[in-house]
């Protein structure tokens, strides 16, 4: 199969919510051009589907999947005012997690029809970008069998996660995705019981390696192993308007 291109754009740091539009207006032109492509005519041009990849960081804000609960959110409304979060009901999969500074958060808007019609596998190549970008800081990131994201020190009392993943597909069109804990700020997830999972921690790559970690650096790893793993060619864009 030929290299797939996927449009990269670089966020910044953006609202949370205008985030969210942002992916919805790309996932649902995607799927509106798949189903024109089914009422053309044999012989007719098709609409060729965009791919795209999007990074971003977000402002304190803890998000709900379909699937979550809400009591996992162990703060009120004006505890979440004091710490300067938001809150958001979402439409992904899993539970409860937190997105804020110096964390990569990442939103692929693929159509895998251009890949695999396969999400566990889907989730465990976006698992396989970021064990190889861990490794380039001999870190071993794991898998934790039935849990989604990469771990450490799995299997022990120490188990901890340092990616969350939760994604929303349709038509095999996909949003939403990751979350790296880069040089976040772990105490945040105090305020919840993260994924749902209340008898293992979280960490990050700061406090892994005892120092902060330059994001761009992890931005271009995580670039460089997308690619790789997904076998795409990342066209850079200009950056849009926060």
């Amino acid at each position: 199969m030929a290299t797939v291109p996927v449009i990269f754009r670089d966020l910044g740091i953006i609202d949370y919510k205008k985030a969210w539009d942002y992916q919805e207006v790309l996932f649902n032109q995607t799927i509106q051009n798949k189903f024109a492509n089914r009422k053309l005519e044999e012989g007719e041009k098709k609409i060729t589907t965009q791919n795209y990849l999007l990074f971003c960081e977000h402002p304190h804000v803890y998000t709900l999947g379909k699937s979550g609960k809400e009591e996992h959110l162990l703060i009120n409304a004006d505890k979440l005012k004091e710490a300067g979060a938001t809150y958001y009901k979402i439409n992904r999969g899993g539970d409860i997690t937190y997105h804020g500074p110096g964390q990569l958060v990442g939103y692929p808007i693929l159509d895998l029809d251009h890949f695999f019609s396969d999400i566990h596998k889907y989730l465990r190549f976006l698992e396989e970008v970021f064990i190889k970008v861990m490794a380039d800081y001999n870190l071993i990131g794991e898998r934790s069998p039935g849990e989604t994201g990469v771990w450490l020190d799995v299997g022990t009392d120490k188990a901890r996660k340092i990616l969350a993943l939760g994604v929303r597909a349709s038509r095999w069109v996909t949003m939403h995705g990751w979350a790296f804990n880069v040089n976040s700020d772990l105490g945040y997830f105090t305020n919840i019981v993260p994924c749902g999972i209340s008898d293992k921690g979280v960490t990050s790559m700061e406090k892994e390696l005892g120092r902060k970690i330059d994001m761009n650096e992890i931005k271009q790893k995580a670039k460089y192993y997308f690619e790789e793993v997904f076998d795409v060619d990342l066209n850079m864009e200009k950056l849009i308007s926060n």
